[in-house]
């Protein structure tokens, strides 16, 4: 299964804020690996800068069953704690391929 997390920032988070954030939070999510049923993590940037865009896609390859468990991980709290102060919206996708 992937589990897609969608994120904009909101509007007063800057260019030079974007480059810091996207190391640390790869820094992050690469934490994620070491856990059952995780088997990739991946961060994508948005190239188009526009106000209907969604600016970073955070893809996970997990088992279903490692949901609940990513659910209750320390990145997971991590993420929302940390870095939920520059999210305007975020939008979530499971998918089986």
């Amino acid at each position: 299964m992937k589990h897609c997390i969608l994120v904009k920032y909101k509007d007063e988070v800057t260019a030079e804020d974007r480059e810091r954030l996207y190391p640390e939070i790869g820094r992050l999510f690469d934490g994620l690996r070491a856990m059952d049923g995780i088997h990739d993590v991946e961060l994508i940037r948005n190239v188009i800068n526009r106000p209907n865009r969604f600016d970073l896609l955070i893809r996970i390859d997990m088992d279903p069953e490692a949901l609940s468990a990513y659910d209750d991980s320390n990145v997971h709290h991590q993420w929302k704690d940390q870095y939920g102060k520059y999210l305007a919206k975020k939008a979530i996708f499971d998918y089986e391929d």
